[in-house]
């Protein structure tokens, strides 16, 4: 049960970039190049998403705290990646 919640908790933002992209314009002009959407949607869908909502909800405008929640997205996305397993003894 715990692995199912770790995998739904991994694809959630994924799935959310994917019907969000599928449905409407919300990445459309924000990126010169195709390449750093699939990026981001590979290796840093949080952040993805949250750089996404400052460009549509704020025109761009990068404030203090638009910047502390991109750096918590960015942990929140590298997190896993982590490798902080226990070893079984």
């Amino acid at each position: 049960m715990p692995c199912l919640i770790v995998l739904v908790a991994l694809l959630a933002p994924r799935v959310l970039c994917a019907i969000i992209w599928l449905t409407s314009d919300w990445f459309s002009g924000i990126f010169a190049s195709p390449l750093w959407p699939v990026l981001g949607f590979l290796f840093l869908p949080t952040t993805l998403l949250w750089y996404t909502a400052v460009h549509n909800w704020y025109g761009g405008v990068w404030a203090g705290w638009h910047i502390a929640v991109l750096i918590v997205a960015v942990i929140i996305d590298i997190s896993p990646a982590g490798g902080r397993r226990r070893r079984a003894d």
